[in-house]
């Protein structure tokens, strides 16, 4: 029996993220972006870049997570990151207090497609949430490709939905359009209150 959990990525983790992340482009967004740009994507660079994000943070909002099944061994399958939304997360031009302070950006969520289907892409959803409540943040955005309509069907099913905002990312000369989407933190549950003792006869 397979069991998931998620937990905050480690330095030691970055080569495994760069890895799944890689994987994931190169099946994911092959109809999106060019070919030679995936191919020539550069797997140690982007282990570097993961490193500084998880060992130098610009702020103690800026996590990554990652995603682990775990059966007779674990295995690293998929990874989030996210932090206090800035100019990155604008529709171009976008006042720059269109998105508040309250407002989280989630700018990777990738599950390797190997390991599709078996609840990881949820609980690094719902863990992203935790994490965003106690943070102060009351909703977040993320950009998807208007292409990836895994991540779209993913997001909307659980709540998520387009807000209007739409850009397009110059990729080697091709200009790739996005939508965002956004979804408003869901109140915590109030806490059941214990039950009454019961009469001692």
């Amino acid at each position: 029996m397979a069991l998931g959990y998620v937990r905050p990525a480690r330095p030691e983790d970055a080569g495994e993220i760069a890895r799944i992340q890689l994987a994931t482009w190169r099946v994911a967004y092959r109809r999106i972006l060019p070919r030679h740009v995936l191919e020539n994507l550069d797997e140690a660079w982007l282990a570097r870049r993961w490193t500084a994000a998880v060992q130098e943070p610009p702020s103690a909002a800026h996590r990554v997570l990652v995603a682990v099944e775990q059966a007779e061994q674990s295995y690293l399958v998929g990874f989030t990151a996210f932090g206090p939304a800035d100019a990155e997360a604008l529709a171009p031009n976008e006042p720059a207090e269109a998105l508040g302070a309250d407002v989280a950006a989630v700018t990777d969520l990738l599950v390797e497609p190997r390991w599709g289907r078996r609840g990881h892409g949820s609980r690094l959803l719902a863990a992203s949430v935790d994490l965003w409540r106690s943070d102060g943040f009351a909703s977040a955005v993320a950009w998807a490709f208007d292409g990836d309509e895994a991540t779209r069907k993913f997001l909307t099913s659980t709540g998520w939905a387009a807000d209007g905002a739409a850009r397009a990312l110059d990729v080697e000369d091709m200009l790739v359009p996005q939508l965002r989407l956004h979804v408003a933190l869901p109140a915590e549950p109030a806490p059941t209150p214990p039950a009454p003792a019961a009469p001692v006869d």
